[in-house]
């Protein structure tokens, strides 16, 4: 089992008692992106999350927006930074905001008063397909959106990017106007239609210095998880970013809608089983630590 340092770089946490999540509520269906989610829709607590990866060297993680409804945006903050301040974790929040809305500004000045946060997500997977789509419409081609985006520079965020690579060549242009807003690409860029279809966008989004991947969400693409083919997939990221610009992450407790924590990050330590230490400690941590400044000494 791999016991080099590991700054989770995808986490999410949720208690279905305090804060409204509409996509863990009933009723569930197979048609949506992840197919059903009925079988993560629980309470998933920073204890939860322990037992999971404890056969991990987890000594830091970065929590992402777990779908929380709009208007509770700032609470799951607060309830995350009150649990960092208890258990010193999560060591970094990535909080949700809608970019298009005309109050954003607002919402960003008061996340990032909140001394963990360090980046936003706004989920924006737009697909032609009814059933992979999660926005009615590709909302990133938005002028309302896209000034949003420039906004994240003015109150020093990073941004999580979560969509597919047919998206990716319109968002170069824009994350190329912005070089001082760090973008971390999602769950290995979420290739459904293909290799050639994700490389396309892949590369367009590797020709900026400002752009990372996380190297995650492997089940989205491959039903049933395969090693050859998660080995491959993360062989041709760190390829086209490098390794200063890619990071491994669980995306727990929503991959385990397609296996096991140690069998996931097991695929993936494997795939690099044959890296120098130092590559393999970038990857593991220390592009996390310095991509979201965590400032952990790994």
């Amino acid at each position: 089992m791999e016991r080099l340092p590991f700054i989770d770089a995808h986490v999410h946490l949720w208690d279905l008692a305090r804060i409204r999540y509409a996509w863990l509520t009933p009723p569930f269906s197979d048609d949506g992106p992840n197919g059903s989610v009925e079988p993560i829709a629980s309470t998933y607590l920073l204890d939860d999350y322990r037992r999971e990866s404890a056969g991990w060297n987890v000594v830091g993680m970065v929590h992402v927006d777990a779908g929380a409804d709009a208007a509770q945006a700032l609470d799951e903050t607060d309830w995350l930074q009150d649990m960092a301040d208890r258990e010193g974790m999560p060591t970094g929040i990535v909080a949700f905001a809608a970019l298009d809305d005309p109050n954003v500004d607002a919402l960003l000045y008061d996340h990032v008063r909140r001394r963990n946060v360090r980046g936003i997500r706004h989920i924006v997977n737009w697909h032609a397909d009814p059933r992979r789509t999660y926005t009615p419409r590709d909302v990133t081609r938005d002028e309302a959106w896209q000034k949003g985006f420039a906004l994240l520079g003015k109150h020093g965020l990073s941004f999580d990017l979560q969509a597919y690579p047919g998206q990716f060549a319109g968002l170069a242009a824009l994350i190329e106007r912005h070089p001082d807003i760090p973008v971390i690409i999602n769950h290995t860029g979420m290739g459904v239609d293909g290799e050639a279809d994700w490389r396309e966008g892949m590369d367009a989004l590797a020709a900026l210095p400002n752009v990372a991947v996380k190297i995650s969400g492997m089940g989205f693409v491959f039903r049933p998880l395969n090693a050859e083919a998660v080995r491959a997939r993360t062989l041709a990221a760190i390829d086209l970013f490098g390794i200063d610009r890619a990071m491994f992450a669980s995306d727990f407790p929503t991959d385990r809608l397609f296996g096991g924590f140690d069998e996931t990050l097991s695929m993936l330590a494997d795939a690099v089983s044959d890296f120098t230490e130092g590559e393999r400690r970038a990857l593991f941590a220390r592009n996390a630590n310095r991509i979201y400044r965590l400032g952990l000494d790994v």
